[in-house]
């Protein structure tokens, strides 16, 4: 689930009246994408439209909304904001952000998506602002349509009080199946603990693990004496990271990984030397030399060579967030 709705959901449970702030529409340069989420309090703010003027603004005006909304169920806002030198920001764009305030009355279709998101379901959420406005209504995406996109319908302009936001929101987790809990693998998941993604953490030692309150939530420890049969249970388009403390064992795994041939990444700790041995082992295997490029070894964005593990972990986590961006893109271009 995506954080910024599993925080909705539980500020709502508790009674807590609260603002969402979304990034409606962009013009020019900005410092967020339409559809970036920001979560107003009384006392706090949670989540980030961009930092800078433009986030104390917006605070202060979803903040005089929450007050607005305790005389006025629904009450709903469309504010445009230029980026230039009014708010000390220098993007030069614009920005229109909606404001919705949101109180226990909201929880029903605040769940729902929730629901659907944790299944990986896509889901359009439409917001009206006009003068009586609707309640906010979920529903299915098109056909075909699965990745996020946000839209402000305004027609003649949103000050005729008739706009419609419009966005579809998908699931954003991508599945991550780590072998190895030594020092680089314990530092990956402290990285992959703030990305969006769902780790299933593999190793044949369980003493090497961890113990439970410091693994990170998104994190699942699978102990297993056969580590190769959670590359056989991984979902398709899965991010495969090979990082264990044995040689024979890393070679079976990219074996196995490589024969299925469906994963969106596949890297591996080591050296340019060690990849050279496994790629002549792999191929008298008959592993398919096409496939044996897209293995990613030594893992990590290149020019940086300091190899304390804690380094390693943030270039091998670089890397694969580019990969995350390159498939999310390849996939979006199939679709077009």
């Amino acid at each position: 689930m995506q954080a910024w709705l599993h925080d909705l959901q539980q500020l709502l449970a508790h009674g807590d009246a609260l603002v969402l702030v979304t990034v409606a529409r962009v013009e020019g340069s900005a410092p967020r994408e339409p559809g970036t989420k920001m979560i107003v309090t009384r006392e706090d703010a949670r989540y980030t439209i961009g930092g800078g003027h433009l986030e104390w603004k917006a605070i202060e005006t979803a903040r005089q909304v929450l007050k607005d909304g305790m005389r006025s169920p629904r009450m709903r806002r469309l504010e445009r904001f230029a980026l230039g030198p009014s708010l000390g920001q220098c993007c030069g764009g614009a920005v229109v952000l909606a404001f919705e305030r949101l109180d226990v009355s909201d929880l029903g279709w605040v769940t729902s998506l929730a629901k659907r998101t944790a299944r990986g379901l896509s889901t359009v959420r439409s917001v009206s602002f006009s003068a009586a406005p609707d309640a906010v209504m979920i529903s299915d995406p098109e056909p075909g349509v699965a990745g996020s996109d946000c839209l402000l319908w305004d027609g003649a302009g949103f000050d005729d009080s008739g706009a419609l936001l419009t966005e579809t929101i998908a699931p954003r987790e991508f599945e991550v199946v780590l072998f190895g809990a030594g020092h680089v693998g314990v530092a990956l998941t402290r990285v992959l603990a703030t990305l969006p993604c769902h780790v299933t953490w593999v190793d044949e030692r369980d003493a090497a693990f961890p113990a439970p309150q410091f693994v990170p939530d998104n994190v699942t420890i699978e102990p297993n004496d056969a580590p190769d049969s959670a590359v056989d249970a991984a979902s398709p388009n899965t991010y495969f990271i090979v990082m264990t403390h044995n040689h024979p064992l890393d070679l079976l795994l990219a074996e196995r990984i490589l024969q299925r041939g469906d994963f969106a990444f596949f890297g591996m700790i080591g050296s340019h030397t060690k990849r050279k041995q496994f790629e002549h082992r792999l191929a008298s295997r008959g592993i398919d030399p096409a496939r044996i490029a897209r293995m990613v070894c030594p893992i990590g964005v290149s020019g940086i060579v300091d190899k304390a593990p804690e380094v390693i972990a943030v270039a091998a986590a670089a890397q694969l967030l580019q990969a995350v961006e390159a498939h999310a893109h390849a996939s979006s271009q199939q679709m077009a």
